[in-house]
């Protein structure tokens, strides 16, 4: 990549680093997005699954097709960053890096519509609302595949810790599922000196919580993987009433599908056995995606695809407990999801922090990568 495309990417990061949007709201967006294709020459669909877009890149010679696709939203989170392009939209911070790969993507379609080398159809994807909003569903609803079709499909993520410009190819797994549960206890309310007439659902909730964690150490297979944690706890509104209802939410992550249904299944049947010990009952709610696995094949391309950019390869990084929707385009097709390494973690820079802040130094290699692995994909015989 050339100096001045470099300068230019850095320019529209740090654009979108100042004016994030959060999943479902990326109106100004995808107007900027779209602005520097028609700037590019890169013709475009917009409105796909609510903001999102598709680029399409097409040459004669060949009818294999290939997605490359990049988030777009950003997080509630308040910036404590004290930068020139620092969050202009209070509370909402590009605390992920999905700023950087939008415009690693942009400078993807720059490098691909300048280099004749390849042939067939590349689909740009610019998707909205990774971050829990549905966003990988509401286009793959919006007939994504059938509209823009592409044979497999390629993606990158940021990782913080990993050496700038460093290429993680996992075998398999790289995230896994990302699931959301939320266990209300019902109890009957009273005077907090008078609990013999209640059923008191805050002292049967600390029991549930406690009993909660012993699924993981207890009914899931040490040589397999999960979490089950709980971040929110509500009830009550008076120091001397007992409430007659407490709600708790939380997460779970699991890699294998058999791990998913052993642990949901221990989640609702000890939410109703504590309650049921307490003299009350309990609403379980459950809401999980998909773990993202890469293809075989399609983990030789991206190692390859990095080989040819001139980029460091790793195959040796563990999975992480984090999430990702992309999951659900590796449903529908083959591909790959890679890290690119960010560089050293700065104090308080890791992903989802509020001081976390995207390397514009890897640009080129994100982009770059990007450009390869879709000429690698569109060359291959697999």
């Amino acid at each position: 990549m050339n100096h001045d495309l470099h300068e230019t990417l850095t320019a529209w990061r740090r654009h979108l680093h100042a004016h994030p949007e959060l999943g479902r709201y990326e109106q100004a967006t995808s107007a900027f997005v779209q602005e520097k294709l028609t700037e590019l020459g890169v013709p475009f669909t917009p409105g796909v699954g609510g903001y999102g877009i598709v680029a399409t890149l097409s040459r004669g010679g060949s009818e294999r097709s290939v997605g490359l696709r990049a988030d777009m939203d950003a997080l509630p989170i308040v910036e404590a960053n004290d930068l020139p392009y620092t969050s202009q939209n209070p509370g909402v911070m590009h605390a992920c890096g999905h700023d950087g790969h939008t415009t690693a993507l942009l400078g993807a379609a720059a490098l691909l519509k300048e280099d004749p080398s390849w042939s067939g159809t590349v689909q740009l994807v610019f998707q909205p609302a990774e971050e829990g909003a549905g966003g990988a569903q509401a286009m793959l609803a919006d007939g994504i595949l059938e509209r823009f079709p592409m044979q497999r499909i390629f993606a990158l993520h940021n990782w913080p810790g990993l050496e700038a410009g460093t290429v993680a190819v996992h075998r398999g797994p790289v995230m896994s599922e990302p699931g959301r549960f939320r266990i209300t206890l019902n109890g009957k309310a009273g005077h907090g000196a008078l609990p013999e007439q209640a059923h008191d659902p805050i002292v049967a909730m600390g029991h549930l919580i406690v009993a909660l964690q012993t699924i993981v150490a207890r009914n899931v297979d040490p040589m397999e993987s999960a979490v089950v944690s709980i971040g929110q706890v509500h009830g009550g509104t008076a120091s001397n009433q007992i409430p007659s209802s407490v709600f708790i939410e939380g997460t779970f992550r699991t890699f294998v599908p058999a791990v998913r249904d052993r642990l949901l299944a221990r989640i609702r049947t000890i939410a109703e056995h504590v309650a049921a010990t307490f003299e009350m009952t309990a609403d379980v709610e459950i809401m999980h995606g998909s773990a993202t696995v890469n293809t075989p094949a399609e983990e030789e391309m991206a190692a390859a695809a990095g080989e040819a950019a001139g980029l460091a390869v790793r195959r040796d990084l563990k999975a992480s407990t984090t999430g990702e929707d992309f999951a659900h385009f590796l449903q529908r097709l083959p591909g790959c999801y890679i890290w690119m390494g960010n560089g050293p973690t700065a104090p308080n820079g890791e992903l989802h922090n509020n001081r976390y802040n995207f390397n514009d130094a890897i640009l080129p290699a994100a982009s770059g990568w990007l450009a390869a692995v879709a000429k690698q994909a569109l060359a291959s015989n697999a």
